[in-house]
């Protein structure tokens, strides 16, 4: 658990594009709802949500999360997320809620899937693991340029066949623990509005504040 004094220091709502969760520079009219690059280029998701910035202590929590066989931190970045404003209602109005998946390699290593376990805690009875497929392997986005990232992603998602006809016009809330530069996010989102979802938000505990 994350002490209270550390929630309210460290977890305090910030103004961000609605589609890509990058925050807004201070001083932007209210009626400005995107950042200019996907007011160009507008991503395959209806809106991304964030609880927190990629920074102290998030990103050691995180660590500690991914890597330190620590799935506990699921809880208490579940409950910070509902703590976000818009979030509730998001869960509230999806259809389902799906999590962003791994590769077999890394799922195996790893043990769990990380935005799989913060998913069960949003709402376990619309949580679907199985809808989003990963058809192949890739590197970790981690190590690779933005351009490699989106390179690497490409075609790496797939909605399982059998099971396309359930996501038409359906509210589908797609989950991940952090968001870098959306690459991973948004070709996940691609392959989910490619099946026929209507409506597609991404919810993210951790957000970096640079592409």
């Amino acid at each position: 658990m994350v002490c209270e004094p550390c929630v309210t220091r460290f977890a305090q709502p910030v103004r961000r594009c609605i589609t890509c969760a990058l925050s807004l520079k201070a001083g932007i009219s209210s009626d400005i709802k995107r950042c200019g690059t996907c007011i160009v280029n507008p991503t395959p998701l209806n809106e991304c949500l964030v609880a927190v910035s990629y920074e102290y202590p998030w990103s050691e929590c995180i660590a500690s999360y991914k890597f330190g066989n620590n799935p506990a931190w699921a809880k208490t970045f579940a409950l910070l997320l509902k703590s976000t404003p818009t979030i509730e209602q998001a869960i509230d109005n999806a259809d389902l809620i799906t999590p962003v998946p791994l590769s077999t390699a890394r799922l195996r290593h790893r043990g769990y899937n990380q935005a799989l376990e913060i998913c069960k805690h949003l709402n376990r009875k619309k949580t679907d693991a199985n809808l989003l497929l990963r058809t192949k392997d890739t590197l970790p986005q981690s190590s690779l340029s933005k351009s490699e990232r989106l390179k690497n992603v490409t075609a790496a998602f797939a909605v399982e066949p059998l099971r396309a006809k359930e996501l038409e016009n359906k509210r589908i809330l797609l989950v991940d623990d952090v968001m870098t530069s959306g690459a991973t996010l948004f070709a996940a989102a691609a392959a989910l509005r490619q099946a026929g979802g209507a409506h597609i938000t991404a919810v993210v505990f951790a957000r970096t504040e640079a592409e």
